[in-house]
């Protein structure tokens, strides 16, 4: 199998003249040094990639593949194995070849790691890994200042500090501000979490100062490790890729959403690898479809026909500071009858950090669309998933903002009306509406703005006096914000608006507002 694998490489390398060997083993390390003793085993079939090409070790647990100068070699953990974590809990799955470092710029990327080693080992530890399991998923962190980093950790990691019953975690990119320097009071505030953590990322963790996209993750890469990887836990393969194409090649001004083609060989060669009954959750930062033209149509079908075969698939997104559930169907180039789900996750920074002080002097920062900062919980069963929003300082029953009148004139016609903002709520979710213990009726969908954000946005502007914090963004349209009507013939009194949601997983959610009816005299 050794001389089938190697006559692989030969092939593959043929177009890369100057390209070196690496080889080595994936092993169980038994007794847990980190080094490969004589009678440990190695693991057969695991896939060891340099960013591009994806080989398998053999029998023996022995791997070779090319390099480049510049590449990286990672390990894609197997079901049922975990890798060493650092002090910050990052998984050390990688070993960076980059033999006179990274080249010069404003943030340092990575220092010379001189010749290759003779062997590059990943260590592998066995352990009980369920099926069932729960992933945390930030979005956004974004800080642009230590002030802000502080907001983070006492706003969000604070609240899941110590977390059980929880697999790992994964941040969707953004992880800060421009400044990379704040990459590791990122990481020191995130390890506090207690969970291996995973990273992608951002088009704001980029080198600007480079010329091309594949030295724009020169400092990610030496806090964090490879821009695109993948591992696996129970049924479920994770992939994560670095979707940003900076400068853009349009015009060589900002950035696009998209692949180059290493990467789209990345995806292809890891994949033919990966059980079709597996579900591929792919996790990047810019979202497969926004309006205008955010992201590269060929990739993303390129994507899409990678996945043809996979009949479970999800893909996760951040950046727009946004909650939205997107489905890609045929007509959006999708290759199956049942459509992909794509979520454009909320951020734990909110919007940016801005809004009115918190009771502990946190910036409320909720987003534009009406979605409160939070996170989320991805609760795998096998191939299949349930998604949970939970928002920052409540209670996990807090799952919609309801906007009602606060009192009516009895007898008189309004054109008021009862919103419901569901946080988690997308296309073919159900909403009910019944005021006290009258019939459910449904309510409907509208793309319109929160008015609940906006009577907090416009205090800033009527104001007389100044508000401690800073001024929200303009508003944006919900996508997962519901209408329905007020009935005629109230009584004088108080009366309860009853809500029910039911989201894509049958999951139900219930919620209720007071108001009353007052009779004029």
């Amino acid at each position: 199998m050794k001389a089938m694998l190697t006559g692989a490489l030969i092939f593959t390398s043929l177009s890369v003249f100057s390209q070196e060997l690496a080889k080595g083993y994936v092993y169980h390390d038994a007794n847990g040094n980190g080094k490969k003793q004589r009678r440990e085993a190695g693991l057969p079939g695991v896939s060891v990639s340099n960013g591009q090409e994806v080989v398998q070790t053999d029998e023996k647990g022995y791997y070779e593949i090319g390099m480049e100068d510049g590449q990286l070699v990672f390990v894609i953990k197997p079901t049922g194995y975990s890798v060493s974590l650092d002090s910050l809990n990052k998984p050390q799955f990688y070993y960076i070849h980059k033999p006179s470092g990274s080249p010069k710029l404003k943030y340092a990327g990575s220092a010379p790691t001189g010749d290759l080693p003779e062997e590059i080992n990943f260590a592998m530890t066995a352990v009980e890994e369920k099926d069932d399991f729960t992933a945390l998923i930030f979005g956004d962190p974004q800080p642009y200042t230590l002030e802000e980093v502080d907001f983070f950790d006492r706003g969000i990691v604070s609240e899941v500090e110590g977390i059980q019953d929880v697999a790992f975690g994964l941040s969707l990119g953004d992880l800060v501000g421009d400044d990379l320097d704040l990459f590791t009071p990122y990481a020191k505030a995130v390890a506090k979490v207690g969970l291996p953590w995973y990273n992608v990322m951002g088009n704001h963790d980029q080198n600007y100062d480079v010329e091309k996209d594949e030295f724009s993750d020169e400092a990610f890469e030496a806090h964090f490790g490879p821009s695109a990887y993948a591992y696996n836990v129970g049924k479920v393969h994770f992939i994560v890729i670095d979707d940003i194409l900076w400068p853009d090649p349009r015009d060589k001004q900002g950035y696009w959403g998209g692949l180059r083609p290493d990467q789209l060989d990345f995806l292809r060669n890891n994949l033919k690898f990966v059980p079709k009954d597996h579900l591929i959750v792919i996790s990047m930062h810019i979202p497969l479809s926004e309006q205008g033209d955010s992201f590269r149509d060929e990739d993303r079908q390129e994507i899409f026909d990678l996945l043809a075969d996979f009949p479970n698939t999800l893909s996760l997104s951040a950046h727009t500071h946004l909650q939205k559930q997107d489905l890609f169907y045929k007509k959006d180039g999708w290759r199956q009858d049942k459509p992909h789900h794509h979520y454009n996750v909320g951020t734990t920074s909110g919007d940016w950090y801005k809004g009115i002080l918190d009771e502990k002097g946190i910036p409320v920062s909720t987003m534009r669309d009406g979605t409160p900062k939070g996170y989320a919980l991805i609760h795998f069963e096998g191939n299949q998933y349930k998604i949970c929003y939970q928002v920052a300082g409540k209670s996990s029953e807090y799952q919609m903002e309801i906007f009602a009148p606060k009192v009516l004139e009895m007898d008189k016609r309004t054109t008021a009306g009862i919103f419901v903002n569901f946080f988690m709520g997308g296309e073919g979710d159900e909403v009910l509406i019944k005021f006290d213990e009258g019939e459910w009726k449904s309510a409907s969908k509208v793309e319109d703005y929160d008015p609940a954000y906006l009577i907090d946005l416009f205090q800033w502007d009527v104001t007389e006096e100044l508000i401690e914090g800073r001024r929200p963004s303009n508003p944006a349209q919900s996508k997962h914000l519901w209408r329905g009507g007020i009935p005629t013939g109230l009584e004088a009194g108080e009366h309860v608006i009853r809500i029910q949601a039911t989201d894509r997983f049958g999951q139900v959610h219930t919620g209720e507002e007071t108001f009353k009816v007052v009779e004029k005299k």
